[in-house]
């Protein structure tokens, strides 16, 4: 029954758990077992909370039997990236600056969850300071892929994507400051949200970018992951960027289907060259959509060029200010992490104004155009294979294949962290090595419950992301 119970997904055992026929505690347990099994094959895992967790489990059985059900996530077990602080616990943000740092607050999407009822089971890889999009990290180990321990898992949510991905939990926070939800979504094959810039909280977490980082799930199924952004969504004191817009139940909202509404198809090769198979993929999900009644049509996404580079001076500039008391000194960095953060204090100060003015222009830009006649756009999230762990390995060949390659990781992701418009990573099937394919959706400002429905419609037409890692 173990194994069984955590191959289900999460809204499954939700359910299961409300209606009495099992309990948080074998929820619990069926993740700790997979963990066994998995964790030395993926390193998903920075720490595990197992004692804790059975408690956590214990109590909220507890509670449910005394009639007390404190949300859709009740009893559920989930984990986090090891970016969101708990207080008095450390948090090493994938460092080894961290290694001993504990935390003097409480993150505001773990204090959701907490009052939600749903179990922590630990904390997760990531890229050193979320300062990568493959995984690798020379601190902690690299994150491996479950499909084949050889590649890659996208990142920096690295953990996340995996530990969902190996079903050692049900799903996992994450967070995305150029695709760092989406790309271990995509390499793992399973389902991201990137909501809009101001949908959850911020506070308590690692920063990379204050401008450009989100916060978000990552899960097994569409469904799964409209509940959990419920939860974590929604207005915070503690982080004046926040949207005081209202947070509907996503996931009663994605039944509508999508006949009727307008998809635009892009395979931006002028932008990322995009592989055959990624192309193929793509466009097989525009034909499942399109069957299933949306009108699809094709799209000239405008030239991210300008909008890159924009990019670019943000994050440098913004993760420079944030690491400068580190900076001075011999703090223990990867090298490669820390010429990244090195290079924004050579970026004159007017250019990094220019950047962030010119966002509303490339947003405006974006929406009247490539949107200017569809609900949502549909594009690949990685152009390319998922590549090996040694060929993008930056700290063992930062050569200029090398780094070519790990640039363009984020090619069609990152331009979304700057728009801060709503992205959906869904699995879109599997290449030719059995290695999994990310589609992302894209939709305006605040439209999440829109790209939940044509996700969860691809996905009633699909069976891409029923496929396990064995």
């Amino acid at each position: 029954m173990s194994d069984d119970l955590a191959l289900k997904d999460l809204s499954e055992v939700a359910d299961a758990i409300a209606a009495g026929r099992i309990t948080s505690v074998q929820a619990t347990e069926a993740c700790l077992a997979r963990i066994a099994l998995w964790q030395p094959r993926t390193n998903a895992f920075l720490r595990l909370r197992q004692e804790r967790a059975l408690r956590q489990a214990h109590a909220l059985d507890k509670e449910l039997a005394a009639g007390k059900r404190r949300s859709p996530l009740h009893g559920v077990p989930l984990a986090h990236k090891d970016m969101f602080y708990r207080q008095g616990e450390i948090s090493t943000g994938g460092s080894a600056i961290r290694r001993n740092w504990t935390a003097p607050v409480t993150a505001t999407v773990l204090q959701n969850l907490d009052e939600a009822g749903a179990v922590e089971l630990g904390c997760l890889n990531m890229a050193e300071f979320a300062a990568g999009p493959t995984g690798h990290n020379v601190h902690h180990g690299h994150c491996r892929n479950p499909w084949d321990a050889t590649r890659v898992t996208g990142g920096s949510s690295s953990g996340s994507g995996a530990s969902v991905a190996a079903r050692m939990v049900y799903g996992a926070l994450g967070s995305d400051t150029g695709g760092s939800i989406r790309l271990p979504a995509a390499a793992c094959g399973v389902v991201g949200m990137k909501a809009t810039y101001g949908r959850v909280s911020r506070a308590g977490a690692v920063a990379r970018s204050w401008s450009l980082d989100h916060v978000g799930p990552l899960t097994r199924s569409v469904r799964d992951n409209a509940r959990m952004l419920s939860v974590v969504a929604g207005p915070d004191a503690n982080d004046s960027t926040t949207s005081e817009k209202a947070v509907p139940d996503y996931e009663a909202l994605i039944e509508g289907g999508v006949s009727g509404l307008r998809i635009g198809l892009s395979l931006p090769d002028a932008l990322v060259p995009v592989d055959a198979a990624i192309g193929a993929a793509v466009q097989a999900a525009a034909d499942a959509l399109g069957k299933l009644g949306a009108k699809i049509s094709a799209v000239t996404l405008p030239d991210f060029t300008a909008l890159y580079r924009a990019a670019e001076v943000i994050v440098k500039c913004e993760a420079a200010a944030m690491h400068r008391p580190w900076m001075a000194t011999d703090a223990p960095y990867a090298n490669q992490v820390r010429s990244r953060m090195e290079a924004g204090y050579f970026i004159p100060a007017t250019q990094y104004i220019d950047a962030l003015r010119l966002r509303a222009h490339f947003v405006r830009e974006f929406l009247d155009t490539a949107m200017a006649s569809v609900d949502a756009v549909l594009l690949p999230a990685i152009p390319f294979p998922i590549p090996t762990l040694q060929e993008t390995d930056v700290e063992q060949s930062g050569g200029p294949a090398t780094l070519g390659m790990v640039a363009r990781f984020t090619g069609l992701t990152r331009p979304f962290n700057t728009l801060g418009l709503p992205t959906l990573s869904v699995p879109g099937g599997f290449d030719g090595n059995g290695l999994p394919i990310g589609l992302q959706l894209v939709g305006r400002p605040f439209d999440e419950a829109l790209l939940y429905r044509i996700g969860h419609a691809y996905q009633g037409a699909t069976d891409h992301h029923r496929k396990v890692p064995a």
